[in-house]
């Protein structure tokens, strides 16, 4: 690879974008491909899936052999609200590597106790997002049914492009959320956005079970970037 594309490739994952460096493999010459890039033929549908899967590997594509090694940003979790749920969703978070955060300005709930080794924030989250920005490739889930915590990140997920934003609480709850979002001034198609109740649809009743709907629901959302899944409006309350 020649010292000006691995920059190139450099600056992008150290800006968090999935790229992938496809090398063919008869000419030996090289491009990076952008995730969102126009592309067409039968090398649009092998960067798709490529891009899906974060797996790389050869494929053969109008006519030509190609390896195309995938670099995909490290998926990121962050939990607003260091609650029962959170702590049930911290293990499966990181079984599932992800990179978790947890974030609540109620230094008697964030504490190591309660989180052992997990990254926590006992800060407002207007704060800690100023230094640790969202972007595509984090998950917010807001679940201290607490407004004055909750709906600034929400708000924040949204304008960042955020894969996958969930909130915990009763239609009633959500409603009046939309109501506040929208007096704000998101814009309406960008909160449905918003899953809620958060997590799929699996009856979920304890902490744990909604931890695991929950975590779910993030894992679907993260593989299907492209849109083609339908966000799930029924799920956990």
């Amino acid at each position: 690879m020649d010292a000006h594309l691995l920059a190139e490739l450099n600056r992008e994952r150290r800006a968090r974008h999935a790229v992938i460096l496809a090398t063919d493999l008869n000419s030996g010459a090289s491009r990076l491909i952008r995730e969102g890039e126009p592309l067409s033929g039968e090398l649009s549908e092998a960067v798709l899936k490529a891009f899906r899967s974060g797996k790389s590997g050869q494929v053969e594509a109008d006519g030509r052999t190609l390896f195309l090694n995938v670099h995909l940003p490290p998926a990121r979790l962050v939990v607003i609200g260091a609650v029962h749920i959170s702590q049930a969703l911290a293990p499966m978070a990181a079984i599932a590597d992800f990179d978790l955060e947890i974030i609540d300005p109620r230094t008697a709930f964030a504490t190591p106790e309660r989180f052992g080794a997990a990254t926590l924030h006992a800060e407002w989250p207007e704060d800690v997002l100023k230094r640790r920005p969202l972007d595509a490739w984090t998950a917010l889930a807001a679940v201290t049914h607490d407004p004055k915590i909750d709906d600034y990140p929400l708000q924040a997920a949204l304008e960042a492009g955020c894969f996958y934003v969930g909130a915990l609480g009763s239609r009633k709850t959500h409603a009046k959320r939309l109501e506040r979002l929208a007096e704000n001034g998101v814009d309406r198609a960008k909160l449905e956005r918003i899953h809620a109740p958060i997590g799929l649809p699996i009856g979920a009743a304890s902490p744990a079970e909604i931890a695991v709907a929950t975590l779910a629901q993030i894992i679907a959302a993260l593989r299907s970037r492209d849109g083609a899944a339908a966000p799930g409006r029924e799920g956990a309350t």
